[in-house]
Parts: C-alpha cells; structure tokens; sequence
C-alpha cells in the first residue's frame, strides 16, 4: 500500500513535474539550432523501434537524418548530433533537480533506517538502553575520493543547486531562467582539473550541506535519545577526504599539494564558524556573553585571514566562558543556539574532515629500494631485511639526498606532524597502502616514520592495509596475523589505543574475481581478520571501499550492512563514496540526513536487534561458497577470453574515458601504450561496460552458477538460501539493480561482428540467464520490482538518455569502420560520456 502510494507521488511531482518543465527547453538558446527539442523525440522513436527491429545504431542514426532532416554533409550532420548532446546533458540536469527537490516528499520522517524509526523499534521492543549503550561506542564515517566520476564543473552544480531549490517551490519564471542559464554554460571543462580543484570541489559540499548537515543530525540524535545518563560522543558521525592526500597513481599529488589541501579544510572549517558565529551573536546579545563572543569572532577572523594558530581547544575555552555567563546570569536564554555552535566544534575540530594520505604498495618498496641502496651500498637484500634494518635507523635522513618520488613520499611523511598541529590529530592520522599482500607493504611505512626522525611513540598514524585484490585478500589472514605479533608493529598498535583499520576494495575485487566471489571472499575476510583481532586483543575496523554501483560494493547501503552478522567486528562503518554518487546520495541536506542515518541505524541494528538472517549456518555458507567458485570459474573464462580486453578497447569507450577532462588522476596505473588488464583501473572498467549498457561485472557468472546447482535438482537450496539470509538476499537484489539498468539491444548488432560476435553472444547469453533464473528465485516479474520509485528513475532515465547512446554507437561504429571525420566522431564519443553517467548516476 506504501509502495502504491509513493509511485503515485512519484508520477504526480516527479514524472509530471518533468513532463511539464521539460517544454521549457523548446525555447533553450542554442546558436543555430532552436528546434532540436522537435527533433529529439524523433531520434528517440526511430531508437526505441529501430533497436526491437534489430536494427544498428548506424541505420537508425542514418535513418533519422534521411527522415527528419535536410542534412547533407558530414559537417552538418555532426554538428547537429553534438547540439542533441548537449540537449540531453541539460535534460538529466533537469530530472536531476526535480527527483532531488522531490526526495523529502517521497521519504518519511519514520521510514526504514531512519534515526526516528530506530527510537520506535527500540520502545517496542525494549531494547531503548541497548541502543543508548551502542550509540555510545559505535560511529560512521564517510570518505570523500578523488575518483573521478563527477562530470558536472562547479559552474554547473551551482545551477543545480539554485535549480532544485527553484522547482521546490515550482517557480516557473525562476525555473525558466535558470535553464536558459543551463544552456549556456558548459559542461566541458577546458582542461584537466587539478588536485587541488577535487579537493575545493568537494569542499564547498563541506561547508554548504556536511557543516549544517552533520551538526543538525547529531543534535536530533541527541535529542531523540536523550536522559540523565546519555552522553554521544562528537565522532557519532565524521567525515573523511582524499582529493589531495591520495596519490595511488596520481602523478600530480605531492607533499606540497597535501599540505596545501590540509591548509584548505581548516581554513573552511574556520570560515563556516566565523559565519555560524554571527547568526549566535544576534541572539545572544547579552551583557558578557556579547563581549566573549565578539573577541571570538575576531579570533577566527585572524586565524582566517592573518594565518594566527587557533586551535579547537581555545575555541572551546570561549565558548564555555560565554555558557557560563548565559546560564548563571540570562536564564539561559537560547542557550540550545550556543550549543550546537558548540557540539559543531567538537564534531569538526579545525579539520573539518580527516584527510588521508594514501599510495600503492608497489611505489613504497620502490622508495625502500632506493633509501636502502644510498645508506648502505648496493647489496643486495631481502624485503624483510630492507625494512627491518631501515626501522632501527635512529637519525633523520636527509631527504634532500633524493630524488622524485623518493624525496616527495618522504617530504609528506616529515609534514605529517606540522598538519596535526595546525588541524588537530583528527586533521590527518592514517596512512592507508593500496595493494597490500604482504607484511612488508606495512613494514615499509612504518620504516618511512623512522626515515623522518620519528620516534616510535611519535607516530601519531594508523597504517592501515587496503587489501582489494584476491590475491590481497587470501593473504589477509597471514599479514595480519604476523603484524599483529611483530614486536615493533605490536607495541604501535598499544599506542594508538589497541585499534586496528583495515581496508577492504570491492572495486578491484570485483575486476578481479567477479561480483559474487568478490562480495564472499570480502565478508570470509572481515570474518577471519575480526576473529584473529579478537584474540590478539584488538579492536578493528573495517573501511570499505565502495563505489556507486554493485559492482564496486554500492547498492543497497542500509541492506548490505544491516546483513553483517555477528562475525563480523561492527565497531564502526566506514566508507568512501566518490563523484556523482557524493552528488546523488549526499548531494543536499535531505538526501544526507537520510543516507546518514541509514548507515548509523544499520550499525545499531545489527548489534541490538538479533535476526537468524544475519547469521549464516554452515549448510548456507556452504552453499555460497559452491556457488562463488563456480561464479569466479565461468569469470575467470570470460576474463582469459583473448577477446576480453580488445573488445573493451575497440568496442567501448575505455580508452575515452582519459580524454574527459574530469579529473586529475590517469585512468590506468601502467605508463606503457599497452592496455593490460590489471593495470585497469576499477572506475574505467565498470563505467564502459555501463556504457555498453551491459553491466557485465555486476552479474556476470552468478545466474551461471544458481543454473548449475539447478541442473543438479538443488534450486530450493539456493530458495531457502535467499530467504534465510539477508546477505545473499541482497547480493541478489544489488545484482538485479545492474541488470535492470543494461539495455543489450543497443549492441545486438556486435552479435554479427566477425571478431566480437562470439563474445557478445557469451555476455548476452549469461545476461539472460541470470536475469532469468533471478526472477524465478525472488518470484518478480521484472527486476527491482521490490523498490519501485527506483526502477520508475532508472526507466525515466534510460529512455532520457536512449538517443545519447545511439549516437555514441554511431560515432563507435564510424571510428572501427574508419569512415568519415575520425577526430570528430572521437569527440563525439567523448562528449556522450558525460550525459549518460550522470543519467546512471551509480555507474562508475
């Protein structure tokens, strides 16, 4: 009944709305080309009927110039299908804006996961001290990347912004101008942006949604739970930042751009409490309290302006002498607005958000080799004895004795101690290592510390292992198990509290040993690494790296952490969300509370209210594991296909997605001219299968593997699996959510490509096998039928973007044939990546 209700909203103030604002575009200034809002939906029918009819994106394309337009040249055909391009770029920032400004409608105050919700569960069933007790040891932390899979420039968000605000309050004029705006600002950026333009980028989130944000939901956390004994701790919800700190194969962050970034977020967090400071001074305009708010205020604006150190502490201090005064001597007059200038203090230090650095294990061991040839010789050693002679060093080596990548790794570790005094020790306190697979990958920045002059009780960091690949992941066990008896790393795991980080990739996982075996292999690895922690007396925490879509480990948030069980450490949920996804999911106050909330509430759920669903039995692990390998099987024969990487090559649009101009970072870690599978990067990889509209490491050898257990007369097994854990029940339900969003008729016309065919036909097939088996195992009729607002978007979406995709195929298809202007038609191609990510949304 819920369902019905919301789908009716959802057509009335969503589909309707975007009906009714899109004819708005009919009059959009475009130079030259004032009728392409007639022209589009022509392109879309010729699409839509021509892809059923089996036809090619070629002769639909072609068939449309021939039936709709005069067009001769290649000149004024291309130049038509780059104006349909940037219609539709501005179409999506148009659905965007009224699905965003919709969200507070279509989501209630009590719904599911939220912080309100969770108080009436906890009063029904009891547990309202349970949850108190959890609220105090439990927090969740989102981190910000630099990954680039936000297309729209700052110009463009800020439109938005205005835009959603606009359409709130269906204001038509305002609604009108603003798109004639849209229409002609570019959404192309001229160049590369740098890392410092990621970093300010994601800033100005920081201090225009994440500071009211963060700060309002803990006081309504507060509030909600509140009583004699309650006392939430500041770090309930804390924020996380890369841009600027992350330089796993990004050339172009430094040590000086990781300080320059850190100087960035404290100097915004100052100025969000200068300006929240004088919305506090209007009110508490009393004798006393006017005069200590007043000389704080001046010291922000020194700390600000004339760089005078200011620390959180002696904020603080002034806020507690202005409490005091209001209290004892004004009655305590809106002293509820003092406090939650207060609690922001507390919750943002003067770091705003914790920037980590982070780099791949493969250029440490480069520097190790190095620092350990110069002092002592050119013998040659193993890693072990490199590390281990490295770290008894007790002076301070001269970075300046080196050279590029050497001298700049360790210039970022000696600065390490100058961040934490300017931005507190929250500022900036782990050092995370892409491609962990061995005790050495963490040995190694440790020994770093030791090269910089450190002592070991100095080391104010956590190292922390990214283990992402399945080769990383099978040797977690081992690694930690020795660090955690290594007497050096040991005593700096008592230092910093006895608490240990761990982090866990999806995304390459997932390229790697596909989606199924990659999701088991990460939750048996929390597993094990939680139990060996336990027993060495150590509190982990998991830090996930999770993209937008399933196939990195997006999804379902609230149901992918609701599903943990109990053996697994449920301390702390941490994890990184990236581009359109911080746009989409965290892109305003409303959507944030609610994802917010969702992740806390998960975490609390899942260790106050006990379900048997959570809990796998060994039949059901069993089980998981047959069907994981014969997944990981039928992928790893799709990946040894020798037509794998040309067909990504030649036939989608991977190596376009380095001609973007998105962002800062490459989009591949090799430096040589061939493309090898592991030196792809995870974003590239899924988004050009997203482009495909093929969604291939979202699904691929899943269906393949039910079907064979099926073969064998055991499907009610994986039906009793299905409703008898929540873990596979929503590895099922994110897998669905991939296919929903392919559309293989796009590429029918591979399936007769003398070179590709045969692949296709392997994709295809797999396709309609696991969509098939899948709605026979949930018992729907058509995928994501159990969240229908979100399969109305995706529709509404991919029908905006259907034309985009044609014409992406068409220029595709001209490039292979080599026919017609090749530098155009690449363009052309570059250009269509643009509308139909952002279109995805979780794509990438």
């Amino acid at each position: 009944m819920i369902h019905d209700q919301r789908t009716e909203k959802f057509r009335q103030i969503v589909e309707n709305k975007f009906q009714i604002y899109n004819s708005l575009f009919m009059s959009l200034p475009y130079d030259k080309m004032t009728n392409i809002g007639m022209l589009l939906p022509f392109l879309y029918e010729e699409s839509k009927n021509g892809y059923e009819a089996g036809k090619t994106p070629e002769e639909i394309v072609e068939e449309f110039f021939k039936s709709h337009t005069d067009l001769q040249t290649e000149d004024q055909k291309l130049e038509l299908l780059f104006k349909i391009i940037q219609y539709i770029e501005r179409q999506v920032v148009l659905f965007d804006s009224i699905e965003d400004a919709a969200f507070p409608s279509l989501h209630a105050e009590n719904d599911n996961g939220t912080v309100t919700h969770l108080y009436e569960k906890a009063i029904n069933n009891h547990e309202l001290e349970k949850v108190r007790e959890k609220l105090e040891d439990f927090s969740v932390k989102v981190v910000f990347t630099a990954h680039p899979t936000q297309f729209y420039p700052n110009s463009v968000q800020k439109i938005i912004h205005d835009l959603r605000a606009a359409i709130t309050s269906d204001s038509i004029t305002q609604i009108d101008t603003l798109l004639q705006q849209l229409g002609k600002t570019p959404f192309v950026n001229k160049e590369k942006p740098t890392p410092i333009d990621e970093a300010l980028s994601i800033i100005t989130y920081l201090r225009f949604v994440y500071y009211e944000t963060v700060g309002d939901l803990f006081t309504k956390i507060k509030r909600t739970f509140s009583n004699d004994n309650f006392q939430l701790h500041e770090d309930i919800i804390q924020l996380g930042f890369w841009p600027g700190g992350d330089r796993d194969g990004n050339p172009f962050v430094t040590a000086e751009v990781t300080k320059r970034v850190a100087c960035e977020l404290r100097s915004a967090i100052l100025k969000s409490y200068y300006n929240h400071l004088k919305f506090v001074r209007r009110r508490l305009s009393f004798r006393g309290v006017s005069d200590i708010l007043r000389d704080l205020s001046e010291m922000l604006y020194d700390a600000i302006f004339k760089d005078n150190a200011l620390t959180a502490q002696q904020i603080l201090k002034k806020i507690d002498e202005a409490e005091e005064i209001l209290v004892k001597h004004h009655n305590g007059l809106f002293h509820e607005i003092l406090l939650g200038f207060k609690d922001r203090v507390k919750i943002f230090g003067t770091h705003f958000a914790t920037l980590d650095v982070r780099q791949d294990s493969r250029v440490h061991q480069q520097v190790i080799d190095a620092v350990y040839t110069k002092l002592f010789g050119s013998e040659e050693a193993d890693y072990k004895i490199k590390y281990s002679r490295l770290i008894d060093i007790s002076e301070k080596v001269d970075i300046n004795d080196f050279e590029d990548i050497v001298k700049d790794t360790l210039e970022t570790v000696c600065q390490i101690t100058e961040i934490q005094q300017q931005n507190g020790l929250r500022g900036m306190n782990r050092y995370i290592i892409s491609n962990s697979d061995d005790i050495k990958d963490v040995m190694n920045v440790y020994a770093f510390f030791k090269l910089c002059g450190y002592k070991d009780e100095d080391i104010k960091m956590d190292i922390v292992p990214l283990f992402e690949t399945m080769e990383g992941l099978a040797n977690a066990e081992s690694v930690m198990t020795e660090l955690y008896s290594h007497p050096v790393y040991k005593k700096h795991v008592e230092h910093r509290g006895q608490q240990q980080t761990i982090m866990l990739g999806f995304s390459d996982g997932t390229k790697d040993g596909g989606y199924l075996k990659a999701n088991w292999e990460i939750y048996k690895t929390k597993e094990v690494l939680t139990s060996i922690s336990e027993k060495n007396g150590i509190k982990v925490v998991f830090f996930d790296g999770r993209g937008g879509p399933p196939a990195r480990g997006g999804g379902k948030t609230h149901d992918f952490y609701a599903s943990q069980g109990k053996t697994i450490a449920n301390n702390k949920i941490e994890l990184t969300i990236q581009g359109q996804t911080i746009t989409s999911i965290f892109g305003n106050k409303e959507q944030a509370t609610f994802n917010f909330e969702q992740l806390l509430t998960a975490g609390v759920e899942n260790d106050v209210f006990k379900s048997s669903k959570k809990d796998l039995t060994d039949a059901e692990r069993s089980l998981i594991s047959e069907l994981s390998e014969i997944s990981f099987t039928k992928y790893s024969d799709l990946k040894a296909h020798q037509m794998f990487v040309p067909y990504l090559q030649e036939m989608s649009t991977l190596q376009y997605y380095g001609k973007t101009n998105i962002g800062s970072r490459p989009s591949k870690r090799g430096s040589g001219d061939e493309l090898k599978f592991e030196d792809l990067r995870a974003i590239p990889f899924v988004g050009s299968w997203s482009q495909l509209k093929q969604n291939v490491p979202g699904f691929f050898g899943f269906g393949y593997a039910m079907n064979q257990l099926k073969k064998e007369g055991r499907f009610d097994e994986i039906k009793q699996l299905y409703s008898g854990s929540d873990f596979f029940k929503t590895l099922v339900l994110n897998s669905m959510m991939s296919m929903n969003k392919t559309y293989f008729p796009l590429t029918y016309y591979i399936k007769n490509n003398s070179k590709f065919g045969e692949f296709w036909t392997i994709l295809f097939d797999e396709y309609q096998l696991s969509r098939d088996i899948m709605l026979e195992l949930t018992g729907f009729t058509i995928l994501q039928q159990e969240d229908p607002l979100s399969r109305k978007s995706v529709k509404i979406r991919e029908k905006i973007v259907l034309p985009l995709l044609s014409i992406q195929q068409y220029a595709l298809m001209k490039i292979q044939k080599g026919e017609g202007n090749k530098e155009a038609y690449e363009k052309l191609v570059t250009r269509s990546l643009f509308g139909n990510i952002n279109a995805s949304r979780n794509s990438a």
